[in-house]
């Protein structure tokens, strides 16, 4: 029994909050891709718990899974352990054998890199977090990468560390022409010491008990009659094969690669819900394309302020204020369409409140025509013009109230709206979010029940 919660657009739609509130109903929570980039923030009972790669479900005392998919900084997930044990949690997590390990090389190239597309009359950069997921990923494919499962073996390490360091000190110093023994960069570089570090955290996960072989783990739980929940990181439209590309991420948050990314058979995965999260309206961090966004004029300007304020539209991981735009539902169509969603929940409808106009982009139109769903090149995506509907406001209310009386105390407004995403993405609203805590979430219907 298997609930596989994706993002439907450019992430920081509120994906943990409902992996936190469902996940009390798992056994397991599974990370399949991504790493420290993501950021995911989850309030309960008024304490805020900020999780860049412990998988959300550690606040709810469940067995957390970073699987094969994901990319790993040892020092990030010690660090996350470490704060959340002195927040008074006692998080159980593990690491896939197989999940690729971030080395401190792979983020000084992740700077240089954006730097360099930056610099570029091109103008290609992508905003990435700075953190090494796309060189790491770089080297998974490659077949130069560090697993997890080496930094158990001193002298495998020790071989794949002479392979691969030699190998990227060049592209620094013969691409990129930069001197490495002049910077404080050069240690990321030093074998020696890169190993005996590595090695040391090796030894660590061995003694606290934290590495699992994830396909054969979960396996067994769900034969065992687990409830097993995928939580995917990011969202759909930054998904390398099916997002707008290369404004992407190097992974895939889309469902199909819960299954890849933790090597529980898709059979099995199948049979489970898909559950796509929908931020109210849009946001992004980062470059790329926004048809909706608000930044055409100083009215459109003030009120993406106003949404990013009330919303707290910055970066979990970064802090860097997020674009803000109208919803988009060409973008949540093709969502729909490429996850195969069975249910939506819908999250911060509180921050819409008390607008003096309310627009979705229900269609694009593009050369005289008019599409309803998302072009396959970003060219032909940045030439759309947005074609809009508009909606009935809805006025503040008490939305812990709300939350505490049900879906039936919505604004007649507000359901209205959701009735239109309900329809246009022919999947039912499982919920909705009208705060940040755990307990302003209106559920209509709980995924793990429809599965069985």
């Amino acid at each position: 029994m298997t609930v596989t919660i994706v993002g439907s657009q450019l992430g920081d739609e509120g994906k943990g909050a409902l992996v936190d509130r469902w996940g009390g109903d798992a056994d397991v929570v599974v990370r399949y891709q991504g790493g420290d980039n993501a950021g995911h923030t989850v309030v309960e009972g008024g304490t805020e718990y900020k999780l860049s790669l412990v998988p959300s479900g550690a606040v709810r005392d469940k067995v957390g899974i970073l699987g094969n998919g994901c990319v790993v900084n040892p020092r990030t997930l010690f660090d996350e352990l470490d704060t959340l044990r002195e927040q008074g949690l006692d998080p159980d997590v593990r690491v896939a054998r197989r999940a690729h390990v971030i080395l401190p090389y792979h983020r000084v190239l992740d700077g240089i890199e954006e730097e360099a597309k930056a610099d570029d009359d091109a103008g290609q950069e992508v905003g990435t977090t700075g953190r090494g997921i796309g060189p790491t990923y770089e080297d998974k494919a490659g077949r130069r990468g560090v697993r997890v499962a080496d930094l158990l073996d001193a002298a495998a390490l020790r071989e794949k560390l002479e392979y691969a360091v030699p190998h990227h000190r060049a592209i620094v110093e013969d691409v990129y022409g930069i001197d490495l023994e002049a910077t404080d960069r050069a240690e990321a570089f030093d074998v020696d010491a890169l190993h005996e570090e590595f090695v040391a955290i090796g030894e660590r996960l061995v003694e606290e008990g934290m590495t699992v072989n994830c396909s054969d783990f979960l396996y067994r739980r769900s034969k065992a009659g687990d409830r097993i929940m995928f939580e995917g990181a990011q969202g759909t439209h930054i998904d390398i094969d099916h997002g707008n590309y290369p404004f992407v991420t190097s992974s895939n948050p889309t469902a199909g690669a819960s299954a890849v990314g933790s090597g529980l058979g898709v059979t099995t995965v199948g049979k489970g819900e898909v559950v796509g999260i929908v931020k109210a309206y849009l946001s992004r961090v980062g470059s790329g394309p926004l048809p909706t966004e608000l930044d055409n004029t100083d009215e459109e300007e003030e009120l993406a302020d106003f949404i990013r304020e009330k919303g707290g539209e910055f970066g979990t991981v970064t802090g860097r204020p997020r674009r803000i735009g109208w919803l988009d539902v060409p973008m949540l169509r093709h969502s729909a369409r490429v996850n195969g969603f069975t249910g939506l929940a819908v999250n911060h409808v509180d921050v819409l409140a008390g607008l003096e106009e309310l627009k979705v982009c229900h269609a694009y139109e593009l050369d005289g025509e008019e599409r309803d769903t998302v072009p396959t090149t970003t060219e032909r995506w940045n030439r759309c013009e947005p074609v809009y509907k508009e909606f009935e406001t809805w006025e503040e209310v008490d939305w812990s109230a709300v939350a505490a009386e049900g879906y039936e105390a919505l604004p007649e407004a507000t359901k209205t709206y959701l009735d239109y995403l309900a329809e246009e993405l022919d999947a039912p609203v499982y919920a909705v979010g009208v705060g940040p805590d755990r307990e302003e979430t209106i559920e209509l219907a709980n995924p793990f029940e429809k599965s069985g």
